[in-house]
């Protein structure tokens, strides 16, 4: 089970717990400007550092910190940023751990959950940003051979994820919108995913109401308590899509963010309400062996946690918040029936499988005319 602690403060005490001596750090380019980063280099023991990634992290970024882990000898992992500080570690510790080695984390072997002994190495994350919720998830992306690959595996859940809201005080302000708005987007995916449970819905709701009490004063004012709500909102969202996955918006998002460079955060948030438009008008293609009047439920509860009367009416605040936010739609560029191709092209149907209606490409196609703009 994993432990969820608040405060930097008590970071001593966890490695005290779990017996870690040798700390290997996993850090991003954000970490020499951390409030938190002098209390992490004032803890006893040694420690060996990697930083050498990129943000959305390579095979060989990863095995170069697969070596230096070998080679440091530590033997506890210490990730401390956003998501891709997180999904490296999570790589690293596959890797080391499971017998197959580096060929753990590429195909054919990264659709299979390998065992490992995940207890061998504890693991701790420190989120920097408050969107992912990679701190609480058995999942890790990276790319081999310029195709993103998802690493899952139970052994590599952190053991502890600690959340340190003061953080997110110097953020820059438009990572704030994105990283929020994929918290919010993975609460309300994860409530209506085809894979949803009891507990998962619980987070999903948690971690809706809680950016929509909170995300004004998080965004416009800076608020410090309004941060460590938004920064659990995340933390609830990665614990629900651990559960039960992401969906349409996630899946249709990745090749926007490739070809318009929009960050992922942004790229899901254009997706999110037109997929959730599209499901209303489209009762038939229901995929959910629960049927439409439970997924209707679903919409009706996602709604009221929303604070909107209706399904339509939450919809309109989602696209309310874009706009307040100034988070546009991508535009196409010369050739828009070429990117629409494109587009319709690449969505992984793995992770639509986990959409509550069924997109096809030609649904796809039309999806996406309507978020690109001409």
């Amino acid at each position: 089970m994993q432990q969820i602690i608040n405060g930097i403060g008590n970071l001593p005490g966890i490695l005290k717990q779990l017996g870690c001596k040798r700390l290997f750090l996993v850090v991003d380019s954000s970490y020499p400007f951390l409030n938190i980063k002098d209390a992490i280099e004032a803890l006893p023991g040694r420690q060996a550092m990697f930083s050498d990634f990129t943000p959305n992290p390579l095979y060989e970024q990863v095995c170069k910190g697969i070596e230096l882990f070998k080679a440091s000898e530590c033997d506890s992992i210490l990730a401390v940023g956003g998501g891709s500080a997180m999904d490296v570690a999570k790589c690293i510790k596959l890797a080391v751990l499971a017998e197959e080695g580096n060929a753990a984390i590429i195909p054919p072997l990264v659709s299979q959950r390998l065992p490992i002994d995940g207890a061998s190495i504890p693991f701790i994350a420190i989120p920097t940003t408050a969107g992912t919720g990679s701190e609480s998830t058995h999942n890790a992306v990276m790319y081999y051979e310029g195709a993103k690959q998802t690493v899952t595996n139970d052994g590599i859940l952190p053991d502890c994820a600690l959340l340190e809201p003061s953080v997110l005080k110097t953020l820059p302000l438009y990572q704030k919108k994105c990283t929020m708005m994929d918290a919010l987007c993975q609460g309300i995916e994860s409530w209506w995913s085809v894979n949803s449970t009891e507990e998962s819905r619980e987070y999903s709701r948690k971690a809706v109401e809680l950016v929509m009490a909170n995300w004004r004063k998080y965004i416009f004012d800076n608020d410090s308590d309004a941060a460590a709500q938004i920064m659990l909102a995340a933390n609830y969202g990665g614990r629900a899509i651990n559960l039960a996955q992401t969906t349409a918006a996630h899946a249709m998002s990745y090749k926007i963010t490739s070809l318009y460079k929009l960050p992922h955060g942004h790229a899901v948030a254009v997706c999110l309400p037109e997929i959730w438009d599209w499901m209303l008008t489209h009762p038939a293609d229901c995929s959910d062996p629960r049927g439409r009047a439970w997924l209707d439920g679903i919409f009706a509860q996602i709604s009221h946690a929303m604070g909107a009367p209706g399904v339509k009416g939450a919809i309109a605040i989602f696209r309310e918040m874009m706009s307040a936010m100034e988070m546009q739609n991508p535009a196409a560029g010369s050739d828009r029936a070429d990117e629409l191709e494109i587009l319709s092209s690449s969505v992984n149907p793995v992770r639509l499988k986990n959409n509550p209606l069924a997109i096809d490409k030609e649904a796809a196609q039309a999806l996406y005319s309507i978020i690109v703009k001409a």
